[in-house]
Parts: C-alpha cells; sequence; structure tokens
C-alpha cells in the first residue's frame, strides 16, 4: 500500500465542523505535534490501510450514519412526490430489475 501521508499535499479538502469540537481536536492533535490536518491525513490513509474505517463503528456513530441516511431518503422521497412520470407494473419491474 502506497503511503500518502508523507506525499506532497497539492489539493484542498475543506470541511464542516463545529467550532468547538475542532478547537478541542487540534489540542488533543497538538500534544502529539500534529496538526488537525496532519490528523485527518493520517485517518485518510488508515482507512485506505484498513479498506474501510480504521476502527469499529459505535451505536453513537451509527446513528449519525442513520440520520444522514434517512435525511437523504426523505429528500428523494420529497423529489419523487413531484415527479409526473407513471409507470405499470411490468414497467416499474423492470426499472427495479424485478423482471420475471
Amino acid at each position: 500500500m502506497e503511503n500518502y501521508v508523507s506525499a506532497p499535499k497539492t489539493d484542498t479538502f475543506r470541511i464542516r465542523v463545529n467550532p468547538e469540537m475542532r478547537s478541542r481536536l487540534e489540542q488533543v492533535y497538538a500534544k502529539t505535534g500534529l496538526t488537525l490536518t496532519d490528523a485527518v491525513n493520517v485517518f485518510f490513509q488508515q482507512s485506505l490501510n484498513a479498506g474501510g474505517f480504521p476502527f469499529p463503528v459505535t451505536d453513537g456513530n451509527a446513528e449519525i450514519v442513520r440520520a444522514k441516511a434517512l435525511n437523504r431518503l426523505m429528500r428523494e422521497l420529497d423529489a419523487g412526490d413531484q415527479c409526473q412520470e407513471v409507470y405499470d407494473e411490468a414497467e416499474t419491474r423492470e426499472l427495479l430489475g424485478l423482471a420475471e
């Protein structure tokens, strides 16, 4: 596996985060001499090494994922309510890959 942590950084990735959380995280990582950017790059590298999250996802984290999935589903359902297209049963089965 290639090590990207020490590779040149030429791309920018922006995220929104609670300011208090950011401040506390900066303090945590500063104790080991890392910036928040360094810590995120280490997390990304470990995710690549593990092929996913580099730690178990707990119930608290899973709740965040569920909430985001529900939010996305509700947006998609709202968009579907605006749809004017009508399909009969056979067309619907085919679209869903359930055709016999």
